[in-house]
């Protein structure tokens, strides 16, 4: 697999490409905006979109949906405890920084859930906390994690929202994440990459 990314949208997230290298098939993941950099570097690699998977339903995580589907007519997929924020202007914050984004029409996914695509299986892992359906994808076969706005480089979500909770989100982490091995590669919403491994032993959030 290779994990490409963009940072795009008005609060610089991490939108990714995972794409398979030789198919050329590919997932989008939390498409921020859809830039007119993504998508040429699509265009021009000849890649195959093949879903959109969201992390989470926070504005600057979904408000290139629209722009995606325009171009290629994908499934979208959320965690169905963050459905009603994709609707909900004011829950999703999107009229705080804009005129307001809504989108109806995403397919729910659940705890565990396997989804098939690119030639790659990406395993729903609930972490709520950030968002009451905040999740992480994890490809096992590839040692990548996905997390979102669940764990990030010796730090993890805010929870100052509404639907948050700071318990909720430790407990995911350290029960869900942190048991995973250590040499997985973990892509999150905002700033750098890191390593479950590293963030085992470095994340002062976590540390018993």
């Amino acid at each position: 697999m290779k994990v490409e990314l963009f940072v795009t949208g008005i609060i610089s997230t991490n939108c990714y490409l995972a794409v398979n290298e030789e198919t050329k098939h590919a997932v989008v993941i939390d498409p921020a905006s859809a830039s007119p950099k993504i998508l040429n570097h699509i265009r021009e690699e000849g890649i195959t979109v093949e879903a959109i998977l969201l992390t989470h339903g926070h504005f600057d995580h979904i408000m290139g949906i629209d722009g995606f589907l325009k171009e290629f007519q994908v499934p979208v997929y959320v965690h169905e405890s963050d459905l009603p924020m994709l609707e909900d202007p004011a829950w999703n914050q999107s009229a705080i920084y804009t005129a307001g984004y809504t989108f109806r029409g995403a397919q729910p996914v659940r705890d565990g859930q396997i989804l098939s695509f690119a030639g790659y299986e990406f395993q729903v892992l609930h972490t709520p906390g950030h968002t009451p359906g905040g999740c992480c994808y994890y490809v096992a076969s590839e040692k990548v994690l996905f997390s979102g706005d669940t764990l990030f480089q010796r730090s993890v979500g805010r929870t100052d929202f509404q639907g948050s909770s700071m318990s909720a989100l430790i407990r995911g982490i350290r029960e869900k994440l942190m048991t995973l091995p250590s040499d997985t590669h973990v892509y999150p919403g905002h700033m750098g990459e890191t390593m479950i491994g590293y963030e085992r032993d470095n994340n002062p959030f976590i540390q018993e």
